[in-house]
């Protein structure tokens, strides 16, 4: 650990935060040196509010007493680390995120002009922070475009480091698309010659590391279903290996505590009819399966089979119930489902760009990204980040929501353990919404509510956070 990052010296009042991969268990001290980057445009308002509530929701948790206290550092990345070191993402700040484990973040501007793709996609990469985790719960009061925004409460877990956002991709006409091309049509696949050309990873490493992450989330947390969300249908190689190799790892590592959905089918119908024939229990799960060729049905035979075989004495006669479900959905039909039957999911399982738009969406159900909070979980390291842009026309008029910011906050609290700190700042950001003291973007949704500034909401939020 080095004395300085960025030119910023390490403070001595002050322990970094340690992690035992043997029990994979964080060992947080009273004063745990946390990093934090400050954020581009309007990322200057949105920390300084932020700051302010993280330390009052820290000093409550204690009485006042000031037996516990975030001491913060200063690590560089964006316009500010552009402007100080002609970088935009200096080796100091990576350094430093990897030494101290955990860090947060406000949104930072994606370079124009080639160099670094995304700062925030190029962090995930460089610390392996392959889940990006989303809370979507809605805060009673806040404005949403559907009935029941009641029935949302899931927690996505994205995965974060593979598929498009990969970065492998040549432009048309270049002499690397034409090789690739070339390449393609010599395996009996047509492209026509003037296409762009992306290559979509997807790996049964990740894969499983990230189904792993969200079932052991599911059990810590008693969630009760965990989904896997892909378009298998079409892209079977890549999403529909994603997942034949989550349920896989499911039934694998996970086989006491979970039951698939198929499964519990089987085992439901065998509870009912204990008499039921396995023809007759596999005609239930595959309807219309009378019509179906010969090798289809003892396919299915043999699924039933195997199933009341492996796990009839441990999950029938109604154990299945009390075991974590895992189900897959296809990516399309998601969509439409947590519009319409929200309440019907819990945690969820996905491909990189799939977890990139049904995050958005279900985020627009429960007031927006500028109310969303989000993190980049890996192996004993957590980056916790604004979900929203820079919005730089808004920079530095104090009249933004800070809200993803100060939940991410309270998302990083929970992960190390700190869960009556989470809890005060998403109270006091409850409460605050209740007493309709919102900044302008909910203010304009609202009937009846008061605008206040970036800095008067966190204000408020501090007064009802001293209240609980």
């Amino acid at each position: 650990m080095r004395d300085s990052y960025n030119g910023v010296p390490v403070p001595k009042d002050g322990q970094p935060i340690q992690f035992d991969p043997k029990t994979e268990e964080f060992k947080v001290p009273d004063r745990p040196i946390i990093p934090f980057i400050e954020g581009d445009g309007t990322g200057r308002d949105i920390w300084k509010a932020s700051q302010r509530v993280f330390d009052a929701a820290v000093a409550q948790s204690c009485g006042g007493t000031g037996k516990r206290r975030v001491v913060w550092l200063e690590l560089f990345a964006g316009e500010k680390a552009f402007r100080r070191f002609g970088t935009w993402l200096p080796d100091d700040t990576v350094e430093g995120i990897r030494d101290f484990r955990i860090a947060i973040k406000g949104p930072l501007t994606t370079p124009v002009g080639g160099g670094i793709r995304s700062l925030n996609v190029t962090l995930r990469q460089v610390l392996d922070l392959y889940a990006c985790v989303r809370p979507v719960k809605w805060i009673p009061g806040v404005p949403s475009p559907v009935k029941h925004p009641e029935r949302m409460n899931v927690i996505i877990f994205r995965e974060n480091t593979e598929d498009v956002y990969a970065g492998i991709e040549w432009p048309a006409g270049s002499e690397e698309a034409r090789q690739v091309i070339e390449l393609v049509q010599q395996l009996g696949k047509e492209v026509r010659p003037d296409s762009g050309i992306g290559i979509k990873p997807v790996s049964r490493t990740a894969t499983q590391k990230l189904v792993r992450k969200a079932i052991k989330y599911a059990l810590e947390h008693g969630r009760t279903r965990v989904t896997l969300v892909h378009k298998g249908n079409i892209m079977k190689f890549t999403e529909g290996a994603f997942r034949d190799w989550g349920y896989e790892l499911a039934t694998t590592e996970f086989r006491d505590r979970i039951v698939t959905e198929r499964e519990s089918w089987i085992l439901d119908n065998k509870d009912k009819n204990p008499d039921l024939s396995v023809d007759a229990n596999a005609a239930r799960v595959e309807p219309g399966l009378e019509k179906a060729a010969e090798e289809f049905k003892q396919k299915i035979y043999a699924e039933v089979k195997a199933c009341l075989e492996s796990i009839g004495k441990t999950h029938g006669n109604g154990k299945w119930k009390a075991k974590v479900m895992v189900n897959d959905r296809i990516a399309d039909s998601m969509f439409q489902q947590v519009l319409t039957r929200a309440n019907e999911y819990e945690v969820v399982c996905t491909p990189n760009l799939n977890g990139d738009y049904l995050s958005d969406a279900c985020a627009a159900q429960t007031g927006g990204l500028g109310i969303a909070p989000g993190a980049n979980i890996g192996d004993g390291y957590g980056l916790f980040e604004a979900t929203h842009g820079t919005a730089p026309k808004y920079a530095d008029r104090d009249v933004i929501n800070p809200s993803s910011v100060m939940l991410s906050g309270a998302l990083m609290f929970e992960f190390l353990g700190w869960k009556d700190v989470a809890e005060l700042i998403e109270q006091g950001i409850a409460r605050t919404i209740g007493q309709r003291m919102v900044t302008y973007d909910l203010e304009r949704l609202m009937e009846g509510a008061t605008k206040v500034k970036t800095s008067e909401y966190a204000a408020r939020i501090i007064e009802n956070i001293l209240k609980l």
